[in-house]
């Protein structure tokens, strides 16, 4: 179940083709929250053990167009899991001491650490999405950087860390939606920016980079899954059910302690 939306190394994939809603996939919209729920409290338990043997991580990437909802399933699915085992990341344009290194020197400063999960609220994809669409930077430099992530992943692998990567995949109809929702309400306002309406413009140019980063950046280390996302309910179980099994693999475990502490009395 938890692989149905991962793609396979070298997978063609068409996303104005891509489904954006649950129908072919789940069609009980009361039962998949439930399940969602357990599955969160099986996260829970799963992240506490991942934390107390300390000798593997977990990265989870999400990327999407603006109003895909990677804010909204970071809240959904990390609910409840201990805040001291889960560091979110958010990277905006890069800062002048960050732009006077490597692209990816900023993002491996915020890959998790043994025992804890890392979460990306977009990542070094953006040096592969954005600077593609706005010409940021010429072709020639950021072409091998899909080479050069592909390596820089397959590091984290081969030192510990697990790598989830979601695309959530909404469709134009209800981008437009969530951005009129924004607009229609004030206490959202602070979620919205004009230049949402000039990326907007760029959507066909950005499903092209999309695309492109899901074919040549789906390895077999660290694949992609493109998750229908104009239902939030339905993205949310998607991602928690490859996140729980995830973490079922890597079987993280409480440390065994061999003390023998039958004589230890707690002083009154």
């Amino acid at each position: 179940m938890a692989d149905r939306h991962r793609l396979q190394p070298d997978q063609r994939i068409d996303l104005h083709k891509a489904e954006t809603r649950a129908d072919d996939f789940c069609s009980d919209r009361t039962a998949a929250e439930a399940e969602f729920e357990t599955l969160r409290s099986r996260m829970i338990e799963l992240q506490a053990r991942l934390y107390a043997e300390g000798r593997h991580s977990l990265l989870v990437i999400l990327q999407a167009l603006d109003a895909g909802g990677k804010d909204g399933t970071i809240r959904k699915v990390f609910r409840g899991v201990n805040p001291q085992g889960v560091h979110v990341a958010s990277f905006k344009g890069p800062t002048p001491r960050e732009l006077a290194h490597d692209f990816l020197w900023r993002i491996h400063r915020q890959t998790p650490a043994a025992g804890t999960i890392g979460v990306f609220n977009r990542s070094h994809y953006e040096d592969v999405l954005i600077v593609r669409v706005d010409n940021l930077v010429p072709e020639k430099v950021w072409r091998p950087r899909y080479r050069q992530i592909n390596q820089f992943e397959k590091l984290l692998v081969d030192n510990g860390t697990t790598i989830l990567k979601f695309y959530l995949h909404i469709s134009r109809k209800e981008q437009r939606k969530r951005f009129q929702a924004r607009l229609d309400d004030p206490s959202k306002h602070w979620k919205f920016s004009r230049e949402d309406i000039d990326k907007r413009a760029q959507w066909d140019d950005y499903l092209a980079a999309y695309q492109e980063m899901l074919i040549r950046c789906t390895t077999g280390w660290a694949p992609w899954h493109v998750i229908p996302a104009d239902q939030k309910w339905y993205r949310n179980l998607a991602i928690a059910r490859t996140i729980v099994a995830a973490l079922e693999q890597m079987n993280p475990q409480y440390p065994t302690n061999d003390d023998d502490y039958s004589d230890v009395v707690i002083p009154k």
